[in-house]
């Protein structure tokens, strides 16, 4: 596959699903900007794929701040271009029970997931007229039968698979596609959860139909690739689940 086209973002950039999204990219040819809140870790993450070869950009980013989202797009521009692929995946994560979540934890959820997803995907608009591709990264804890404990994560992860519907049936006719995706993959946080939880984490896995749970970058990275390119034309509006069949869209 050749994405040597494509110029892509890809925020939360600096460890899992958004590193295996931006390395899959760029070793596909596609120059890839890569946007993170500590800018150390993407940094080391670019530097890396830039000596292997590949066209990187690290940028530091706090996606929850206007401000800072806008003066990444501005040095993007400045550096690679016009952006034809966003990829929204950065996200804090308000996880607890209805009585403990706190209105700071929950406001970090909205501002970091629909309010940023919300903004960058205005702020790029006019650069992906004609051609772009969005992909929104919502959860399946969504459609966890027992949402104890998840009910403020998943309910910023709907808001923005609501974004990604309306923004998928407004900008069709600028072609412009936009799809989400619900990726389960081996993140930092989930790999934490395996070590530390083995028989919990087992259990879990039991329940996946692949029975693993997947790579960030050979799984869910290498999705992507094939959902930005040019032989998925037709599919917006879409949510596609990457995750190995362990949950059930209805």
């Amino acid at each position: 596959m050749d994405l040597s086209s494509k110029i892509a973002v890809v925020t939360g950039a600096g460890q899992g699903v958004g590193l295996g999204i931006a390395s899959a990219m760029a070793k596909k040819g596609a120059r890839v900007a890569m946007l993170g809140r500590t800018f150390s870790k993407v940094k080391n993450e670019s530097s890396k794929l830039n000596e292997a070869g590949f066209e990187t950009l690290a940028l530091e980013c706090d996606v929850k701040d206007l401000d800072s989202i806008s003066h990444s797009q501005e040095e993007i521009k400045k550096i690679f271009g016009p952006v034809n692929v966003l990829i929204n995946n950065a996200q804090e994560v308000p996880l607890g029970s209805i009585l403990d979540v706190t209105d700071e934890a929950i406001n970090a959820g909205w501002e970091s997931g629909p309010l940023a997803t919300f903004r960058l995907m205005k702020l790029f608009y006019e650069d992906l007229k004609g051609d772009g591709v969005i992909i929104n990264l919502a959860s399946s804890s969504a459609l966890r039968p027992d949402s104890s404990g998840y009910g403020a994560y998943a309910a910023v992860k709907e808001a923005i698979r609501s974004l990604t519907r309306a923004a998928a049936v407004e900008w069709g006719k600028d072609n412009i596609r936009v799809n989400t995706i619900m990726p389960l993959a081996n993140s930092v946080g989930m790999q934490w959860w395996v070590d530390e939880r083995p028989e919990e984490a087992n259990e879990f896995i039991d329940t996946i139909p692949l029975k693993r749970i997947g790579d960030c970058e050979n799984d869910i990275g290498e999705s992507v690739c094939q959902l930005v390119s040019d032989g998925m034309n037709y599919i917006t509006g879409s949510t596609i689940m990457l995750d190995g069949g362990q949950a059930y869209l209805r």
